[in-house]
């Protein structure tokens, strides 16, 4: 519980503090590299500190090590979920995560969209409400509105720079 920060902690104690495997600094910018890559900073930290240690084997087993736990765990909860599915208490509480969760993405989308009207950029708020109608409208699969979207906006850096080299050619 509490997430990969909580064991990157964990893991800076027995290497830093214990072990003496690392020194604070590097640990520090283990984690700032893990936490640079894509994934979960927990796995991409251990990934880092295996590797440092052992190598490629190190890394394998360090991975190992990290994932094997929770999906134990989760394998072991979800044989009880199948169990309890249909108890109406758990039913309840499951419809109750599930309305905490929208609502927590509903305030995620509000917020990052006042965002793009806060930067007054037409093509972004004209991009989001294409992005919006693709999904909701017309079913458009996710991964080709966000290609879309990476191509717009790629282009739009693309032009803002020419016009800015030819602005300072001038």
């Amino acid at each position: 519980f509490g997430g990969g920060y909580v064991i990157v902690s964990l893991m800076q104690k027995k290497f830093v503090d214990d072990l003496k495997w690392f020194s604070e600094d590097e640990m520090l910018n283990l984690t700032a590299i893990a936490q640079s890559a894509p994934g979960p900073v927990a796995i991409n930290t251990s990934i880092m500190v295996g590797f440092k240690i052992g190598g490629v084997l190190g890394a394998v087993l360090s991975i190992t090590a990290t994932i094997l736990p929770p999906l134990i765990i989760i394998s072991v909860i979800s044989m009880f979920y199948v169990a309890f599915r249909s108890n109406i208490i758990v039913a309840s509480v499951l419809k109750g995560m599930q309305a905490g969760v929208s609502a927590l993405i509903a305030d995620v989308a509000i917020n990052l969209s006042s965002k793009v009207f806060r930067q007054k950029d037409w093509i972004f708020i004209l991009l989001m409400f294409i992005s919006f109608a693709a999904t909701f409208i017309f079913n458009v699969n996710v991964m080709y509105i966000i290609i879309f979207s990476a191509i717009i906006g790629s282009l739009k850096i693309v032009f803002q720079k020419n016009k800015t080299q030819g602005d300072n050619e001038k």
